[in-house]
């Protein structure tokens, strides 16, 4: 087998490159709506509400991420007690019985308006700002009275579609999932760091 040659270290750092400056959009752009989801992510955990979290393939991967980290904890600075949240895309035989019999369009939706209640929070994670099942799951949780945050790329059709809209300023699918991830990270920090942070 031949080696690794030059030009996929020149391609590694172009994509590492690319990716930072991604980032430095995202601090431009979305830190106010990363602070009010934080903020509403906190008023739900005060009033006894939860977090579900939706998303498909790599998202549904972010989405039992963001739930870990918010049952289990991010920082281990202080000890605090685990969070209410679940990620709708764990439960396998839910998923398959729904999209076996039902459809998959609306497997997140059925969750939803089964476990969701109004002051609760869904938080549906989609690169394209497309993806028919958390549309369907978004727009049954804001008939139900539960507050709503997309996470998503550049889409300019999605500004409305959610409470608040996170758009990660590429088209780039991998860079919007690594910015994901980070304000993922960032959310979770701020929303532990807030409710018990204070009492260390």
């Amino acid at each position: 087998m031949t080696k690794i040659s030059t030009k996929y270290r020149d391609k590694a750092r172009k994509r590492l490159l690319e990716s930072a400056d991604v980032k430095k959009k995202v601090a431009e752009e979305c830190l106010e709506l990363i602070l009010i989801a934080s903020q509403m992510i906190v008023d739900t955990f005060a009033s006894g509400g939860k977090v579900m979290i939706c998303g498909n393939g790599g998202s549904a991967a972010d989405s039992q991420h963001m739930a870990g980290e918010l049952v289990c904890m991010l920082n281990k600075v202080f000890e605090r007690p685990g969070l209410p949240a679940i990620a709708l895309s764990t439960d396998t035989s839910i998923l398959t019985a729904h999209a076996n019999d039902l459809g998959f369009e609306k497997i997140f939706k059925r969750q939803v308006n089964a476990l969701g209640k109004a002051g609760d929070v869904l938080i549906g994670i989609t690169t394209s700002g497309s993806s028919p099942n958390i549309l369907a799951a978004i727009n049954s949780a804001r008939t139900a009275k539960i507050r709503t945050i997309m996470l998503t790329g550049n889409s300019k059709k999605t500004k409305k579609l959610a409470d608040v809209v996170l758009s990660v300023p590429s088209s780039n699918t991998q860079y919007i999932q690594e910015s994901h991830i980070a304000i993922e990270h960032i959310i979770c920090e701020i929303v532990e760091d807030h409710l018990f942070g204070a009492k260390r």
